[in-house]
């Protein structure tokens, strides 16, 4: 059963200001997006890219491979 409401304790965490999170909340994952909407603080969770979406942000290489001095046997089934 999920709460759709529970108190929780903020600190103080050097200059921040720190929230926890009940375990029954507890986000995936190491990182988080937070934002102010009036007086409420959304806090999500930050979906990872798959490797397709990382792949796309590479700059494509603008040189040859090398030839190879050593090419593999012609035998091999690929």
């Amino acid at each position: 059963m999920m709460h759709t409401e529970r108190h929780v304790r903020l600190f103080k965490n050097g200059r921040n200001q720190a929230l926890r999170i009940p375990r029954d909340y507890e986000l995936p994952g190491n990182q988080a997006s937070i934002r102010k909407e009036g007086e409420r603080l959304i806090v999500e969770p930050v979906a990872r890219l798959s490797l397709l979406a990382v792949l796309a942000t590479l700059e494509p290489l603008n040189e040859d491979f090398p030839v190879l001095d050593d090419p593999p046997p012609a035998d091999l089934a690929l």
